[in-house]
């Protein structure tokens, strides 16, 4: 059983020793002693507690790196995890990796199925989620004429995949705008039963966008698909490990997901979800022995990959269940929302995000009114040293920022001081 002084002498205060002064290290022990009966939004604010989460990290503390929304670093235990298997790969790699170390995937798959809320028999582990989506995009049988539903915030890269299979094989893509922000998540379930046409067999859907971090009513879209006979898949890359949610809050049947996002596990994991009743008749991605069969590992034949980073995700749930999924929800949002309520007040300033409970997570959207996004994410990096993202499509003209649990007050201001800099001075 993990308690909050254990876990943060995995995650670091063993090494805090040699640098930190006696004092200094009992008040922050004491401090994460104290913590274990507070709330997480008390636990939000407590400094001492995360300046040991910041030190799990190895990370170059001379930038600010806000785009932890594309991929994120790993904790130092996660890496040397990573790097002990490949080391014992390369001992005898055709023994190690394939009678050694490939069975010892199965309890990641197990630990990930727990985290999840489902049978471990209904995870693949993938490299990213767009492996996993393309795998059911791919892999479900549709006809000419047939359509998929989505919205235009979906991933470039999955609507790619259907625009694809529009040339190769007829179907339709159809995409719906929205607001931004919208008032209501039922007011986005709304819209695609509005959009829905006797031809619509698929509907892709984000759990949370990777634009603007709407957050979306999965279970209400899944409920109303299924009363029209039309399959949902899941587009969860930036929901996983992000904010706490269970198979049982989604009921869907489909679901793809990146872990080394928010999860914090090593560049190139990922999972897929499909509920076994659906595994014989998906087609896997690359071709395997039988096809058809309800085997979930059908949607693993991709050739020769390493086995270190899959086996380093234990490693990345250890981290994120010791410090507690809620614990780093509230962290998250007291960092979004220490910028985001500052900067959305000024003038010439838009927000693209909805701050309210529920519709959004650590991802934020700023926009200046006559400033580009691709500018002024240039300016923020040639003159501060800030990463950020641009995000330009339809009224959306920003950045976006993510930060993570690493990330410190002091990186968080910087950011705020120069962004609103930029609306009030311009950065010409």
């Amino acid at each position: 059983m993990h308690t909050r002084r254990s876990f943060l002498y995995s995650a670091g205060a063993a090494g805090a020793t040699a640098t930190l002064r006696p004092d200094a290290l009992a008040r922050v022990l004491s401090a994460a002693a104290d913590a274990s009966s507070a709330t997480p939004e008390e636990l939000a604010s407590n400094e001492d507690f995360w300046f040991h989460i910041q030190r799990a990290y190895d990370v170059d503390r001379s930038i600010v790196n806000l785009n932890n929304g594309g991929v994120a670093p790993a904790p130092s235990t996660v890496l040397s995890a990573m790097f002990r298997n490949l080391a014992q790969t390369n001992h005898a790699p055709s023994r190690q990796l394939w009678a050694v170390l490939d069975p010892q995937v199965e309890t990641v798959r197990r630990r990930l199925a727990d985290h999840f809320g489902c049978d471990a028999e209904e995870i693949a582990i993938t490299r990213n989620s767009s492996e996993a989506l393309q795998t059911c995009l791919f892999g479900i049988d549709l006809k000419p004429g047939d359509e998929v539903l989505s919205t235009s915030h979906d991933y470039p890269r999955m609507l790619n995949t259907l625009k694809q299979r529009e040339l190769r094989e007829g179907i339709v893509l159809r995409t719906f705008s929205f607001d931004t922000p919208p008032k209501s998540g039922a007011e986005l379930a709304a819209l695609f039963e509005k959009n829905l046409t006797p031809r619509t067999r698929i509907i892709l859907l984000c759990h949370i966008t990777n634009l603007t971090g709407q957050i979306f009513p999965v279970k209400e879209v899944v409920h109303m698909a299924r009363r029209h006979g039309v399959e949902v898949v899941v587009d969860g890359a930036h929901a996983f490990a992000h904010f706490p949610f269970k198979l049982a809050d989604l009921d869907c049947d489909y679901y793809g997901t990146s872990l080394h996002k928010w999860l914090s596990a090593p560049i190139g994991t990922g999972f897929l979800f499909v509920r076994k009743s659906k595994i014989a008749g998906l087609w896997p991605l690359m071709a395997a022995p039988d096809p058809k069969k309800d085997d979930i590992r059908k949607f693993e034949e991709i050739g020769t990959h390493p086995t270190a980073p899959r086996l380093a995700i234990a490693e990345a749930l250890t981290f994120h269940e010791g410090l507690g999924p809620q614990r780093k929800l509230a962290r998250l949002i007291y960092l979004r929302n220490r910028h985001a309520e500052r900067l959305s007040k000024l003038p010439k300033v838009r927000c693209y995000t909805s701050l309210a409970p529920g519709m959004g997570g650590a991802i934020c959207t700023f926009g200046i009114e006559g400033v580009e996004a691709d500018a002024l994410t240039g300016w923020l990096w040639d003159k501060h040293k800030i990463i950020v993202t641009p995000i330009k499509i339809e009224q959306v003209n920003g950045v976006r920022v993510t930060p993570n649990t690493y990330t410190t007050l002091e990186e968080v201001d910087r950011f705020a001081d120069a962004f609103e800099h930029a609306a009030r001075e311009g950065i010409a």
